[in-house]
This record gives structure tokens, C-alpha cells and sequence, in this order.
């Protein structure tokens, strides 16, 4: 796996981009596959990075603890978030309580098809369905499959609990 800083060219947007390899983001990009979440340009391309850096020998417990899953199971955060956590973790909470909120009013405007998914998904492309926006649950295999068929979508940052199931 390998995480790119990419940048979209009409508005500057800055986001990571997780690749099976480079040759995958080479791919990608010349299928046109590769797009800005927050304004939907595909005109993107590399942003400049900063290479990483090993902690210290004194501030290694540091940030082992810092990446370990959270009390309660859950997974561990990815190396960068641990180290926006340790800068600054109000500033931290505030970007992941945005990015829920966003997530939330996307959900309140799509149609949750849970396991159907990757069909309905299809027929939408296919326009054997009505276009609209769908949320719902697609294996791996699934996944990579609508990609290579050219349809786009996209993971959702944070799990989603189906109608009727919450606690």
C-alpha cells in the first residue's frame, strides 16, 4: 500500500490517496479514475510530501502508544492521524467531527441498498435503474469490479449502521 498527497488543480484541494502501488495510481489516473473528494475535479495530480521521518529512540513509546487501537476495539488510527493527534487533538476531533457531519448529510440524501449494492450500483450505470444516490455494503472483489467497469465510487470514511439496527 502506498498514500500519495494529491492535489486537484481547478481548486487546490489537498487530500491522501491509498494505492495498492504506484504503477495502481499511474493506472488509475489515466483512466481517469482519480478525483478530488471535495469538489469532483478529475485535473488531479501529486502534491509535494513530506518524507517520513523515524521517531526518535526516546519518543518511540510515544508514538507506539499513539497508534494503538482505541480502548474498546476499533482499528488504529494510520500513522498520520497519530501524528495530527499528538500536534494538536482538538484540532483533530474538530476535522473528524466535520468529516462525520458531511458523511451524515450524504447518507440522509442517498438511498441505502445494503448488500445490493454492487447490482444496483450496476443498473444505475447501466440505466437499467433510476440514477440516484445509493449507500451500501460491497466486498473487496465487488469493489474493484465496478471500478474496472468504469463506474465510480467511493468508501465511506466511517461505518455505517444500517436502518433498524441501532442500538
Amino acid at each position: 500500500m502506498i498514500v500519495f498527497d494529491l492535489k486537484c488543480a481547478p481548486q487546490g484541494h489537498v487530500f491522501e490517496g491509498w494505492f495498492g502501488s504506484s504503477g495502481d495510481y499511474e493506472d488509475q489516473q489515466t483512466r481517469g479514475l482519480v478525483a478530488c473528494p471535495l469538489c469532483g475535479s478529475d485535473e488531479v495530480g501529486k502534491a509535494p510530501m513530506a518524507p517520513a521521518v523515524s521517531a526518535k529512540s526516546n519518543m518511540r513509546n510515544v508514538t507506539q502508544t499513539a497508534v494503538q487501537a482505541p480502548a474498546g476495539g476499533g482499528a488504529a488510527a494510520p500513522p498520520a492521524a497519530a501524528a495530527l493527534a499528538m500536534a494538536d487533538p482538538q484540532a483533530v476531533k474538530a476535522m473528524l467531527a466535520a468529516a462525520a457531519a458531511i458523511q451524515k448529510s450524504l447518507l440522509e440524501k442517498s438511498e441505502s441498498v445494503g448488500d445490493r449494492f454492487a447490482d444496483e450500483a450496476r443498473a444505475i450505470h447501466l440505466g437499467d435503474a433510476d440514477a440516484r444516490p445509493i449507500h451500501g455494503r460491497a466486498t473487496p472483489e465487488q469493489a474493484a469490479a465496478l471500478v474496472d467497469e468504469g463506474i465510480q465510487i467511493a468508501p465511506l470514511p466511517f461505518p455505517v449502521i444500517d436502518p433498524g439496527e441501532e442500538n
